[in-house]
């Protein structure tokens, strides 16, 4: 907004009323702004400013000028200075200087950046040097630095890997296995060469079960193995089968929510049995399945 602008604005007004220049105009509204005009000619500018939008428009620049100046001369003002008069709540804040900090070059940051990379660097290569001896004298503060590391899982945990394996797979519908029962000879031969170990599947054909198929799981040691049988009710159990740490552990049952595990490891290879909690024979069928990959649950 110009100065001709608030001539042009005068045109607009009543008749009757006095005519004033654009510089009276601008003083006006800088005293308004100010707070120095008189009650009487405020409040009449007041209510010109609701019907003249460019006045409006003028004040709220003064205003924003005004608050712009106040915040830089209150950043500036040296300690022991009196605030300016009318300044509300200025004597009793606490002064502040201005302090203008130089810019920090980019190529000084970006060679700080690669000093401490390179720090960074130096000290993992200092860490490599050292784990091979902590490892010799503490073989369990370093977790896998010893071909044997993983297999300590605990029974427990293997059976909780077969748990949860079997509610993942279970209720799946069209990709339940990764191979199905048609192709069982590929199945075993794949599944055991992958776990290093040969492997055959038991029939539950007598507890109404058939093998629905198979897939390859990701172990604690390395791959495991799932088969997954089904009868006519829809119901599934799965077989897990994966490397185990004992020569030899008992049959032992983990419970979780409606499924039930019963787990157990004959000549360092673990096995779990999962099934729902409906299935009265889920007992009687993992000592079966025990018995039938050479285990001998009968001396437990």
């Amino acid at each position: 907004m110009n100065d001709n602008d608030l001539g042009h604005e005068r045109e607009g007004a009543a008749s009757g009323s006095p005519e004033s220049s654009p510089e009276e105009d601008l003083a006006m509204l800088g005293a308004f702004v100010d707070g120095e005009l008189p009650a009487g000619e405020r409040d009449a500018l007041q209510a010109r400013l609701a019907d003249d939008p460019r006045a409006a428009a003028r004040v709220a620049a003064y205003r924003a000028q005004k608050a712009a100046l106040q915040a830089l001369c209150e950043g500036a003002r040296l300690p022991g200075e009196d605030a300016a008069p009318g300044d509300a709540g200025a004597a009793s804040a606490a002064p502040a200087v201005l302090v203008l900090r130089p810019r920090v070059p980019w190529w000084w940051r970006a060679g700080l950046a690669a000093a401490w990379v390179a720090v960074g660097a130096g000290l993992a290569v200092t860490a490599t040097m050292f784990v091979p001896r902590l490892a010799g004298l503490a073989p369990e503060l370093v977790a896998g630095s010893a071909p044997g590391a993983a297999s300590r899982e605990t029974p427990e945990a293997f059976a909780r890997r077969a748990d949860i394996a079997y509610a993942v797979y279970s209720p799946e519908q069209r990709h339940p296995v990764e191979v199905g029962a048609a192709d069982e000879a590929h199945l075993v031969a794949w599944l055991s060469r992958r776990l290093g170990k040969p492997l055959s599947v038991p029939s539950l054909a007598e507890y109404g079960y058939t093998l629905v198929g198979g897939r390859l799981l990701p172990g604690n040691t390395g791959p495991a193995a799932q088969f997954m049988y089904e009868n006519d009710a829809g119901e599934r159990l799965t077989l897990y089968v994966g490397s185990s740490a004992a020569e030899r552990d008992p049959v032992r049952l983990l419970r979780d929510g409606n499924r039930r595990t019963f787990y157990w490891s004959t000549e360092r290879t673990g096995y779990a049995l999962s099934g729902p909690q409906t299935e009265p024979k889920l007992r009687e069928i993992a000592l079966d399945v025990c018995g039938a990959l050479g285990g001998k649950p009968g001396q437990w």
